[in-house]
């Protein structure tokens, strides 16, 4: 018994220095969103709905553009914004043309198999009682909790 956990504890200890040593960060982004758009650029899809954004003459308005534009300064990025319909902006996210797609999507989405998507956030401006999320690329990990650890900051989780 004794000699199991020995064993037990020696693999533990092999594991878990072969593992620091790797470099591997939880939560990682396979395709570098974070990274990528870190004092660069964050391409942003937005379908336009009433109370939380809206399409005006000067570029997009609302308490989910200002959410977006407040992240975008905590990674140092520039937005470029892309107007759509949700279909065509999840299309663009998969394809990697967008790293950030927002509107009046809910934690009852229809689009869970094709993008990531933040946690609820009933508490955004505007959104009236329904619980608001954002949608990123599939895997994206990494980025997707900066942007939560972002928003639950801001209006709570």
């Amino acid at each position: 018994m004794r000699t199991t956990r020995i064993s037990a504890a020696a693999a533990a200890l092999l594991l878990a220095a072969g593992l620091s040593g790797c470099g591997l960060t939880i939560p990682t982004d396979p395709d570098g969103t974070l990274e990528s758009v870190r004092d660069a650029e964050l391409r942003v899809g937005f379908s336009p709905d009433p109370g939380l954004i809206t399409d005006d003459s000067g570029g997009p308005d609302g308490s989910l553009s200002e959410l977006v534009s407040g992240f975008a300064e905590t990674v140092d990025a520039d937005v470029d914004w892309t107007e759509g319909s949700e279909e065509t902006l999840v299309g663009m996210l998969e394809r990697g043309d967008l790293d950030l797609v927002v509107g009046g999507m809910t934690d009852q989405s229809p689009w869970i198999d094709r993008a990531g998507m933040t946690r609820g956030y009933p508490g955004i401006d505007g959104a009236d009682g329904r619980s608001i999320v954002m949608l990123v690329p599939l895997g994206e990990n990494g980025f997707l909790s900066a942007l939560e650890t972002y928003l639950d900051a801001e209006v709570g989780s």
